[in-house]
C-alpha cells in the first residue's frame, strides 16, 4: 500500500492471483489512516486473518519510532504489518532490492540510498521550511525571490499568503524550467543551483553507504519528469565524482510494497 498526500493506493493479491488495486481519498494526517483502512476492510469484508501481510509505504515516516507507532495502530488489519517510508518504496520499485540511490523531486525532494543488505541512508528531505533543495517548491520559491528583487511584490505576496502556499508555489516550477530551457538567465541560475544541490545529496548518500561504482541511480517526482532538468542533474552528479548508471524507474512504489508483503506472508 502506498500513501500519498491526499490518496491511498492499496494493491491486493491472493497468492499468484490477479492483483486488485483500490484508490481511495486520504488525509495528510496519518493518525486518520487506521480508521480509513478499517472502513476499506469493512467494505471489502476483509478480516485480519484474511490478510497475511500488510505493508504501508507513507510520507513523513523515517525514524524507527514513527514506523513502530503506525504499525501498532494498524496491527488489527493483518497478521503481519510492516511500515516503511514512501521514498524507500519508491527506490525499491525503481531499482529493485540491490544497492543504489533514488533522487525524488516533486513538491518536495529527498535522496535515499540502500546498500542491498538492509542499510539505508537519506540526504535532504527536511521539508519546505528547512530544505527540499531542487524540488518544485524550492524552484518556485527561488523564482519568487527573483520577482521580488525585480519589484513584483504583488505576485509574491499573493502567493505566499494564499491557502496551500506550498502547493501553489511548487506549481510555478514547470514555468521556471521552461524559461530556463529557453535561455532565461535568472531561471537558469535557479535550475542549475537546484541540480547542484540535489547532486550533492546524491554524493553524500553514496558516500555514507560506501556504494561501489557504478552506482545504480533512478529518479521519481514531477520535477524529474522534465527531461531537460534531469539531464542537467545527471551531469551535475558526474561533476560530484559519482560514477552512476542511471535507469528509468522499473515499477511504482506500490509494486515494491506488494512484493515486500508477499515475502512477509511466506
Amino acid at each position: 500500500m502506498d500513501v500519498g498526500g491526499t490518496w491511498v493506493r492499496v494493491a491486493a493479491s491472493r497468492g499468484q492471483g490477479r492483483i486488485r488495486t483500490i484508490v481511495t481519498p486520504a488525509d495528510r494526517d496519518l493518525r486518520r489512516l487506521a480508521p480509513l483502512l478499517r472502513a476499506v476492510w469493512q467494505r471489502r469484508r476483509w478480516r485480519r486473518g484474511d490478510i497475511a501481510a500488510l505493508v504501508v509505504a507513507s510520507r513523513a515516516l523515517w525514524t524507527r519510532r514513527e514506523r513502530r507507532a503506525l504499525a501498532h495502530a494498524l496491527r488489527g488489519l493483518a497478521v503481519r504489518v510492516e511500515v516503511i517510508a514512501d521514498a524507500q518504496a519508491a527506490l525499491l520499485g525503481a531499482i529493485g532490492d540491490g544497492p543504489g540511490a533514488l533522487v525524488l523531486a516533486g513538491t518536495g525532494s529527498i535522496v535515499v540510498a540502500h546498500d542491498g543488505r538492509g542499510r539505508w541512508t537519506r540526504a535532504g528531505g527536511l521539508g519546505p521550511l528547512v530544505g527540499d533543495e531542487g524540488s518544485g517548491f524550492w524552484l518556485g520559491r527561488e523564482w519568487l525571490r527573483t520577482l521580488a528583487a525585480g519589484g513584483d511584490l504583488s505576485t509574491v505576496l499573493r502567493l505566499v499568503h494564499s491557502p496551500d502556499a506550498v502547493g501553489r508555489i511548487a506549481a510555478l516550477a514547470p514555468r521556471v524550467l521552461a524559461r530556463a530551457r529557453r535561455g532565461d538567465s535568472s531561471a537558469r541560475v535557479i535550475a542549475r543551483a537546484g541540480q547542484t544541490q540535489l547532486a550533492e545529496h546524491v554524493r553524500d548518500a553514496v558516500r555514507a553507504l560506501a556504494l561501489r561504482a557504478p552506482v545504480h541511480v533512478s529518479w521519481a517526482g514531477s520535477v524529474l519528469e522534465n527531461h531537460w532538468f534531469r539531464s542537467g542533474l545527471i551531469r551535475a552528479v558526474a561533476r560530484q565524482g559519482v560514477r552512476a548508471r542511471w535507469r528509468a524507474p522499473a515499477a511504482p512504489p506500490v509494486s515494491a510494497a506488494l512484493r515486500l508483503a508477499a515475502r512477509l506472508a511466506r
